[in-house]
C-alpha cells in the first residue's frame, strides 16, 4: 500500500524533518545518559537539542529532541546521588 499521488503531492518533506511543537502532547522518556541517546538519536534519523541548550529540572537534566518524523519528545536523566 502506498499514498495516493494526490495526498503524496501535498506533502512537504524536508531534512531534518519539520517540528511537530504544535500537538497536546510530549512524551518524556527516563534514559541513563543524554549523550549516549543524542548519538543513538542521530543514528536513527532523529536528533536532540544542543548540550547546550539542556536545563535542570527536579535534580536532572532535561533535554528537547525530534524523531524522524518531527514528533518531539523530552528525555529526562535523573542525576547520580554521590557515593
Amino acid at each position: 500500500m502506498h499514498i495516493p499521488d494526490a495526498v503524496a503531492r501535498t506533502l512537504a518533506l524536508s531534512d531534518p524533518p519539520a517540528r511537530r511543537t504544535d500537538t497536546p502532547i510530549k512524551l518524556v522518556f527516563f534514559v541513563g545518559s543524554i549523550e549516549a541517546a543524542r548519538e543513538q538519536a542521530g543514528a536513527l534519523g532523529g536528533a536532540l537539542d544542543a548540550p547546550d541548550s539542556q536545563w535542570q529540572f527536579q535534580g536532572g537534566a532535561v533535554c528537547d529532541g525530534y524523531d524522524p518524523e518531527g514528533n518531539v519528545f523530552q528525555l529526562r536523566e535523573r542525576m547520580r546521588r554521590p557515593g
